[in-house]
């Protein structure tokens, strides 16, 4: 994600000295300190060798490849890439690397719908996803297909990261003396994973899945230690005979909580994040990585993204959104400042949060500068603008930075323009509001030109109603259309707003409140029941242009689709 670094120092901001942003930061009740304070009480002098050498803290995030990364991949990802930056901040920039780690060893289980070529897959099955061969042809396996995809999807968002792939290891034997490890505690890892187990499933359960060496699938089938020093086990192969078979150098994986533990040992993990659907795996791991002479990782375990109607989120009943989606209708930064607020709550991740999400992320980007160091670590924006880079101070280039114009009042005005409104007539629109309304001089705005006319066509001009106006709403609109012909387009936006104020609160139109007033605006001028500051709204769109969309609004009579 592209949001720069933290360097020395930025407009408009004191400078902060590393000691006062090393205290600020060990008492921080922003979870991402909240996490690097946990790792630092792991290592009170740093992550250190057996030579006394400060070696990096590791963090590692894992990832399945039988499908394509999504919108969980990046949330992962992103989370741990912030508390990563946030141990380096409280440690003044102790070492640290992030591994994205690929079980590309484990057996396909059932065929996606998104691929061709089904019946060469499902002639495969059970095959580790890196031996089998790739259905679309571009790659070696359909495993290493998927690693690319995963890579390129991590790369897009310029993540700091370090690839593993299990074949890799597995293959060369890198994990032999881990998987002898396993083999010389085949009873006390049995004796975590078999209560834990159906009584059916303790029946064909193994921690050790070895590769059949007739069919080359990966067998869920009882084993027998016969050797662990050797890595030779004995079960029954896919044709029924008995066979002593060696697990080392690929000819083996493990089960995967078996496998996770396995790892965290072998690699020397120190940081993993999960979801709430891992919290029993996460204990059984942790237990089985002591029996392996490890220990748990720290990790945070977050909650789970539930859709509009709050039901849980399901790849099979496609009521989720994709990474692509949210980045069709809204940014980047958006979309970090969504995944970063209260990770440990459930969120709903719809469409409709994307509009509030990029104001509030341009809202808080602004307020760094304001705010006290202690408030700085808690903003979200001062964490998504440091995620990728390294550390050279307290403050972030861009702190401070705003928009001329909020996303929200973008998509007024281009619900008013209708469904074919183009770039060019929104630029022209935003003169009336910028001296120098230019692409170029204002790139993150013209992005969100895109993305705001992307989600008018798709969300509100098919759905667009302008009831007419109320008796008491026809005058109030007749009064203000009397008040902006006394204005010019040099009037600020202010003093149309002032105007606007003024009307509402006249007795003699019957509003209760101010409330009623912007609400009847909205619902008779732009089809929302919200919207925004209408001073604004009328310098954005122009004098006149409003008062021709009032008077449409009084010649109403009945619901309009718009």
């Amino acid at each position: 994600m592209r949001f720069g670094v933290f360097a020395a120092k930025a407009r408009g901001m004191e400078t902060v000295t590393q000691d006062q942003l090393q205290a600020a930061a060990a008492t921080s009740k922003a979870w991402p300190f909240q996490e690097a304070q946990r790792l630092a009480k792991r290592f009170p002098d740093g992550k250190r060798d057996a030579d006394g050498n400060l070696v990096p803290v590791l963090f590692e995030t894992g990832y399945g490849p039988s499908g394509l990364p999504h919108i969980g991949t990046f949330q992962e990802v992103l989370r741990t890439t912030l508390v990563r930056r946030a141990y380096e901040v409280l440690t003044g920039g102790h070492p640290t690397r992030l591994v994205a780690f690929s079980d590309d060893m484990d057996g396909l289980r059932k065929v996606p719908d998104n691929v061709p070529n089904k019946e060469m897959l499902t002639e495969h099955l059970g095959m580790p996803l890196s031996r089998i061969p790739d259905p679309f042809g571009s790659n070696d396996s359909f495993g290493g297909r998927n690693n690319a995809m995963l890579r390129e999807f991590l790369d897009r968002f310029d993540f700091d990261y370090e690839f593993i792939a299990a074949s890799d290891r597995y293959n060369s034997g890198q994990f032999d003396d881990a998987l002898k490890n396993v083999l010389r505690n085949y009873d006390a890892i049995m004796g975590v994973m078999l209560p834990t187990l159906r009584e059916e499933r303790r029946a064909t359960y193994s921690p050790v899945l070895p590769v059949s060496p007739t069919t080359g699938v990966v067998l869920q089938v009882p084993v027998s230690v016969v050797h662990a020093d050797k890595g030779l086990v004995s079960f029954k192969d896919s044709d029924g005979t008995i066979v002593t078979h060696s697990v080392l150098g690929g000819q083996a994986k493990l089960q995967w909580k078996v496998d996770w533990a396995m790892r965290w040992v072998a690699l020397g993990v120190d940081y993993e994040m999960c979801g709430k659907d891992l919290t029993d795996s996460v204990t059984q791991s942790g237990k089985i990585a002591k029996i392996l002479g490890g220990r748990k990782p720290e990790g945070m375990i977050y909650e789970l993204f539930l859709d509009a109607n709050g039901e849980k989120i399901s790849k099979s009943k496609g009521n989720g959104l994709t990474i692509e989606e949210w980045l069709t209708y809204g940014s980047e930064e958006s979309l970090g400042f969504y995944l970063f607020r209260e990770p440990k709550s459930a969120k709903q991740l719809h469409v409709g949060i994307i509009p509030k999400a990029v104001d509030e992320y341009w809202q808080f980007r602004e307020k760094i500068p304001s705010q006290p160091v202690e408030q700085q670590l808690g903003n979200a924006a001062w964490h998504l603008l440091g995620a990728n880079g390294g550390h050279e101070g307290a403050q972030v280039p861009g702190a401070g930075d705003s928009l001329p114009v909020t996303f929200g009042l973008l998509l007024n005005l281009v619900s008013v323009l209708g469904a074919e409104a183009t770039r060019e007539q929104v630029w022209n629109y935003l003169g009336n509001y910028i001296h120098d309304a230019d692409p170029a001089a204002h790139p993150d705005l013209d992005v969100l030109v895109d993305r705001a006319l992307a989600y008018n066509r798709d969300f509100v001009a098919p759905h667009l109603v302008k009831r007419p106006p109320a008796a008491n709403e026809m005058k109030a609109l007749n009064a203000l259309d009397r008040a902006l012909s006394g204005f010019d387009d040099e009037t600020p936006a202010e003093d149309l707003q002032t105007a606007v104020y003024e009307i509402g609160k006249r007795e003699e139109f019957g509003f209760e409140n101010l409330r009623d007033w912007f609400r009847a605006l909205y619902e008779t001028l732009l089809g929302s029941s919200q919207g925004p500051r209408m001073g604004s709204f009328i310098a954005l769109y122009g004098i006149e242009n409003t008062r021709r969309l009032i008077a449409k609004a009084m010649m109403r009579t009945q619901p309009e689709q718009a």
